[in-house]
This record gives structure tokens, C-alpha cells and sequence, in this order.
């Protein structure tokens, strides 16, 4: 695939998810794809990963981690699967490919098992925000977006999943251990004093 060619795919897939999202994906909205795709991209580097054609695979499974949502909330991830696996078929992946994608896509679900560095890479991609100083700004939109699909009632009932979730999450790279942990550590006990 040419830098051509996966900018033409990078469009339509932004303009398929800026188009189709629920309104109510205040988090889940093409934004939230993007940067997965810029953090993605910076942990790959730091990790040490310069395969082009790792990096390829990597990028094209950003675009399409989050594209299940545009037929499911629930089991996105599988549908997101499925979408890239149809749109792939006129494309110059092998079989291999479309399966370690998918692979890297299915990490992603929580709770995350990522088995191989291209999927943890991608996993702490996800997740960058725990560990950044716009997480206030980032966690309230998933806070929004579960309020207005009706999963959770009150932001006090959203601290304390995120009290919990955060005690269950763990950064897989070396990278993000180091630069987002300790940030997430601090947002953890903040949590709760709350």
C-alpha cells in the first residue's frame, strides 16, 4: 500500500466515522481515533519498532479499531474486525496481515490480553490518556457518552468505575510505563478523594 493509497484509506475512514458515529460518541468519535494513530505511532518508535510494513499494519489497525461502533456499542471490537476484513479485500494484505490487524484490534477489548508488541503498542495507545495531562478533559467525554446512551446514571457512579477500572488497567510497553504510569497513578489517588 502506497502513502498514497493509505491516505486515501485514512479519509474514508474518517469520513465514515464523522458521518455515521451515534452524536452521543463524545469519546468514541473520530478524534479519539486519531490519536490513538499519533500515539500509536510514537510508542512504536520508542519501542524501538521500524519495520515499515509493521508500521503499516499498526496504522491501518487504528484506523479500524474503533470503526465497529458504527454498528455496535456492545462487541464493537469483533465488528470492527469484520468491517476491516470486508474493506481489505481488493487490497494488498495477505491473510497474515488481515490476522495479526485483527489481532491488534481485538487487544484492545477490555480487558485488554495483548500477546505481541504490535498489539501492546496499540493497546497503550487506546489507554494514553489515563496517563496525560487532558485526561480530566478526555474522561469526562466518556463520561458524557455513557451518561447519554443511558449506562451510567450520575458522575459520581462513572468515579467510581474509573476508581476500579484504573486499579485493574497496566501499561504493556516499557514506554508507556515509564512516561504514562506514574501520571495515572497521581489521577488514581485524586479519584479517590473525590
Amino acid at each position: 500500500m502506497t502513502t498514497e493509497e493509505f491516505q486515501q484509506l485514512q479519509d474514508e475512514v474518517y469520513a465514515k466515522l464523522n458521518e455515521g458515529l451515534n452524536p452521543h460518541l463524545y469519546y468514541h468519535k473520530v478524534e479519539h481515533t486519531m490519536d490513538v494513530m499519533e500515539q500509536s505511532l510514537r510508542i512504536a518508535i520508542a519501542e524501538g519498532i521500524t519495520d515499515a510494513h509493521d508500521l503499516l499494519l499498526l496504522k491501518v489497525a487504528c484506523l479500524f479499531h474503533d470503526t465497529g461502533f458504527l454498528v455496535a456499542y456492545k462487541g464493537h471490537e469483533q465488528a470492527s474486525c469484520e468491517i476491516l476484513r470486508k474493506r481489505m479485500l481488493n487490497n494488498p494484505f495477505s491473510e497474515e496481515d488481515i490476522q495479526k490487524m485483527e489481532g491488534m484490534i481485538m487487544s484492545t477489548r477490555i480487558p485488554q490480553s495483548p500477546k505481541t508488541l504490535l498489539e501492546k503498542v496499540i493497546c497503550d495507545a487506546d489507554l494514553d490518556y489515563l496517563g496525560r495531562e487532558d485526561f480530566p478533559i478526555i474522561s469526562k467525554r466518556l463520561c458524557d457518552e455513557l451518561m447519554a446512551l443511558g449506562r451510567i446514571k450520575t458522575p459520581e457512579e462513572f468515579d467510581q468505575i474509573q476508581i476500579s477500572f484504573f486499579e485493574a488497567h497496566e501499561y504493556w510497553t516499557l514506554t508507556s510505563l515509564s512516561e504514562r504510569a506514574p501520571v495515572k497513578w497521581i489521577y488514581l489517588q485524586q479519584l479517590k478523594q473525590v
